[in-house]
């Protein structure tokens, strides 16, 4: 499940989430006369480099606020709404690209699914997003910090980190041939002194959507108080990322 997003927000203070991802097109490698979707698009930044490699781009992301800003934002461009688990599109596409998306949807199957639905035979799937063990210790804190303030167990929330023999073995039992796949940890600066209360309001506010506005005032302070010691340092707040990278294909 997707969060409540916030467009704006997302545009000034989380940069990085396009910045630091800009070497994932390397990975996709778009050529001029191939058909590309960019799934999960965000505001549009990555579709449209894409596009500037010279290859025809369509974006698609749930959330119908962050395609009205990719629209404007890119005007040329071509923006739908569209849910990763049941999408559909009237033409193949000789590739599909993710990035930091895929974590927000539990039902990867059903997203294998129609991956694999609209790619053309030999074409590819490359993404990046959330792997085993990203943000542990923000999540570990707002447990913490949700208990010590007798607040209950927050309102589910389901991210999806795999391993990565977790995501291959889902793309294959699909038909996917993964040809790359790797974890690796990426900590993550975030900008200015409120950079870690903003990723919790842009990221993480369905952990208190049960909370009045006093306790989830307190709740922030708790837990920028509990992770202080591992992810302030340098007079920089650090998000404790780790990110699971494939390459997989339909075979011909």
């Amino acid at each position: 499940m997707s969060p409540l997003w916030n467009p704006e927000l997302y545009q000034q203070k989380h940069r990085f989430v396009w910045q630091l991802s800009t070497d994932l097109i390397e990975l996709l490698n778009p050529q001029s006369d191939e058909y590309v979707l960019d799934l999960g698009c965000g505001t549009g930044q990555l579709t449209h480099a894409i596009a500037e490699r010279g290859a025809a781009v369509t974006g698609i992301d749930a959330d119908a606020k962050m395609i009205q800003e990719a629209q404007q934002n890119f005007p040329a461009l071509t923006f739908m709404v569209g849910d990763a688990r049941t999408f559909s599109l009237p033409h193949l596409r000789d590739a599909v690209f993710s990035n930091a998306a895929l974590h927000w949807i539990p039902e990867a199957g059903a997203v294998a699914q129609s991956i694999w639905a609209v790619l053309k035979p030999g074409g590819r799937f490359v993404a990046e997003f959330g792997g085993k063990g990203n943000v542990a210790t923000i999540v570990k804190a707002i447990a913490a910090a949700r208990r010590g303030l007798s607040l209950g167990e927050a309102a589910t929330f389901d991210w999806y980190f795999p391993s990565v023999g977790e995501y291959s073995s889902l793309l294959e039992s699909h038909g996917f041939e993964v040809q790359y796949a790797t974890l690796f940890d990426r900590p993550t600066p975030l900008d200015t002194d409120a950079g870690l209360r903003n990723w919790l309001q842009m990221f993480a506010n369905r952990f208190w959507v049960d909370l009045s506005s006093e306790q989830k005032q307190a709740l922030l302070s708790d837990v920028e108080m509990r992770t202080r010691s591992k992810l302030y340092r340098d007079s920089q707040w650090w998000a404790d990322y780790r990110r699971i990278r494939i390459l997989a294909v339909k075979p011909t």
